[in-house]
């Protein structure tokens, strides 16, 4: 797929966990022909242990810090971007992604979250140790709508159907409908 605003040639998922956006952004990145990154990934290969360790150890905010610094040294071009669901919290980031990239908001909500998400307390996320699931979703929602061009609603459909709305609605994009 050839978009028609080259300016933003990424297409960067943000959302909660439990979103969909590592596998969404594999399939994406076939029905597109782009590579793909997922950030959670580029972080523990940088620090060389995981994201609970990161939080085990260091704490939430040093997770944050960390994927702030690896968010801002993402420097390609036509490429799927999965990021963390802490991504959001970084506006220096966020305003990094956006210069080269559609940023596309992975909408489910609490109940669809909650069917997926097993691991909440073991997952690696850049919560506060007190912080409910339902807390969590509560203060990220108005991030994620904050930095998104496009918002898709994932609840109630299969990745393949998330996958194709993103492809239609991107398809009908022009560059004049996408800020900055």
């Amino acid at each position: 797929m050839s978009p028609t605003y080259p300016e933003k040639s990424n297409i960067v998922l943000i959302g909660m966990p439990g979103s969909g956006k590592s596998t969404i952004g594999i399939i994406l990145a076939k029905l597109t022909a782009k590579n793909f990154i997922d950030t959670d990934v580029l972080i523990q290969l940088e620090e060389n242990r995981t994201l609970q360790d990161i939080v085990d150890t260091d704490g939430h905010m040093e997770l944050r810090k960390i994927e702030e610094r690896v968010l801002l040294g993402v420097n390609h071009r036509d490429h799927i971007i999965a990021t963390g669901g802490s991504a959001a919290y970084s506006d220096k980031a966020m305003r990094h992604l956006q210069k080269n990239g559609l940023i596309i908001f992975l909408n489910a909500d609490l109940t669809c979250l909650r069917s997926r998400i097993r691991n909440y307390d073991t997952r690696g996320l850049a919560k506060r140790p007190d912080q409910s699931f339902q807390d969590l979703f509560d203060e990220r929602f108005e991030l994620y709508n904050r930095y998104s061009d496009i918002s898709v609603d994932c609840s109630k459909r299969t990745q393949e159907e998330v996958c194709e709305e993103i492809v239609r609605t991107i398809s009908t994009l022009t560059s004049s409908d996408l800020p900055g």
